[in-house]
């Protein structure tokens, strides 16, 4: 197991988790710059993440000498063209801050993505979808950045596996730590301080869209419906990966790799049959 490069115990998880549980979240984003070393933001651009890069924007004036927060944005090739414009709109307000990008292994655009690994993948094999587009990206981007601690947007509010996360948890797993500063906020407070505060968004939360991920997985939402009801619709799932045990994809995988080679040796074994076929001579039957 790797572990991170901040790491507690039990008890004073929980105490910090105790301390932490009714601050706001600008006083938590305060605090975890100053506790914790390669502190990076993790973002999709959605509302809470826009809230939190604008906070730490507002942090960084306070005190210009503390160590800046790059953001890693995962690039599933699939993005809405919105989420893109978006991107170039918080990269002209944001100049300072740094954002690192993340692509699928040797992917650069969809078509080398569905030349790789086939088309509609998320609907052949989702778990496999999600491991190639976003989970594998994001063990890459930890490795090459180094990172410590890693920033969500994830709020109990959003419902879900959600419902119930702390401020601050290890996952021993990757070997980070996750911090949930706007763990405590609503939808409707997170939209408050966009408007208030003139944070850009995505120009799709005015079309009824609430939490945004890949085009294909990604509807708008209903009067009365969870905020993220409308990813994966009809499909028995609310995380997209990112944040599913990292030991789920292990066993994944590895049935996917026993299966590989059992199909390479099955097809070994008829192309030999083949070759020894072809090099026998043929027995001819005198009349």
């Amino acid at each position: 197991m790797t572990l991170p490069a901040v790491s507690f115990s039990p008890y004073h998880l929980k105490w910090l988790n105790s301390q932490l549980e009714d601050m706001h979240p600008m006083d938590i984003l305060r605090f975890v710059k100053v506790l914790f070393p390669n502190l990076y933001q993790s973002t999709a651009f959605g509302l809470t993440g826009l809230v939190t890069l604008d906070m730490l924007s507002k942090l960084q004036k306070e005190n210009p000498s503390s160590q800046n927060v790059d953001m890693i944005f995962l690039d599933t090739l699939y993005h809405f063209k919105e989420t893109h414009e978006l991107i170039d709109r918080v990269q002209a307000k944001y100049p300072n801050v740094k954002l690192h990008i993340f692509k699928p292994d040797g992917c650069h655009t969809v078509e080398d993505f569905e030349a790789t690994y086939g088309e509609k993948l998320w609907e052949v094999a989702s778990e496999l979808y999600d491991w190639y587009a976003k989970v594998e990206p994001q063990q890459r981007s930890y490795a090459e950045l180094n990172v410590a601690a890693i920033l969500t947007g994830r709020r109990r509010s959003q419902g879900g596996q959600r419902d119930q996360i702390p401020v601050i948890e290890v996952d021993d797993e990757r070997g980070v730590v996750k911090i949930n500063p706007m763990v405590n906020w609503s939808f409707d407070q997170v939209q408050k301080y966009i408007k208030e505060n003139d944070v850009p968004y995505n120009a799709l939360l005015d079309q009824g869209y609430k939490s945004i991920g890949d085009w294909h997985s990604t509807s708008p939402v209903k009067a009365g419906e969870d905020e993220r009801a409308g990813r994966w619709k009809g499909q028995n799932k609310t995380e997209c990966g990112i944040h599913n045990k990292k030991s789920r994809y292990t066993q994944y995988l590895e049935d996917l790799e026993r299966k590989r080679k059992e199909e390479a040796l099955a097809q070994a074994f008829q192309e030999n049959t083949k070759r020894q076929a072809a090099a026998s001579p043929a027995v001819q039957v005198s009349s």
